[in-house]
């Protein structure tokens, strides 16, 4: 089920990668740097070039065991584009609930982007999976705490935004089960071997906090 794999893949490491700018013909040597750093969740937002060709290539080339999924998605529409190209997990800025009805119809994964409690029960009630914590240098590890004692621990709280390897610590002692990533471990323009480095970088930061034993090699 892809619920179930989904949630190992976080167990294994709750790092997200969010490849936003990538391109076609870089990223399957980026996404094999991630997948050998540790991570196994990648996410190619839709606003990237020929987003459906790289999240094809990344479900083509990588392991079944990594989760490959699209960020950025804003309609039903796209839902059904992403499947189509192999994605397995929408993730969202927004909680549009048609979108993620549209998601768990389709038997793929939702991470809508709330901001709000309201928005988070809300959203969990149309059929989130987990919830993208958005814009988490907006929120700050005072709300994941809050939030924190009213969610459910069973659904993962997932900050997205400004998140370094040095912040890490502090937003799991907060109650974040786990983060998405994007600048600060890819921009557009950054070799493979660049954007494995920094994976690694957030890979430690993640093991010396939860002291498990996700691979670094």
């Amino acid at each position: 089920m892809l619920k179930n794999l989904f949630q190992n893949a976080l167990q294994h490491c709750g790092l997200i990668a969010i490849l936003r700018g990538v391109r076609p013909d870089e990223v399957e040597a980026i996404g094999k740097a991630l997948y050998e750093a540790g991570f196994r969740v990648i996410e190619v937002p839709l606003n990237s070039p020929e987003p459906l060709q790289s999240i094809a290539t990344l479900r083509r080339t990588l392991p079944a065991d990594c989760v490959i999924g699209a960020g950025t998605v804003l309609s039903p529409e796209q839902v059904a584009q992403v499947k189509a190209a192999g994605g397995e997990l929408i993730v969202m800025p927004h909680s549009d609930a048609r979108v993620i009805h549209a998601a768990k119809e389709a038997g793929l994964c939702s991470a809508p982007g709330v901001a709000t409690v309201t928005e988070a029960f809300a959203a969990l009630a149309a059929g989130a999976d987990v919830l993208k914590m958005f814009p988490a240098e907006q929120l700050g590890t005072h709300v994941v705490k809050a939030w924190r004692a009213v969610i459910p621990a069973s659904v993962a709280l997932l900050p997205v935004g400004g998140i370094m390897p040095s912040s890490v610590s502090v937003f799991v002692d907060a109650g974040a089960s786990g983060f998405g990533l994007g600048s600060a471990l890819f921009k557009p323009g950054m070799s493979a071997a660049t954007v494995g480095e920094n994976a690694k970088a957030f890979v430690s930061a993640w093991q010396t906090r939860n002291g498990d034993s996700t691979p670094t090699t």
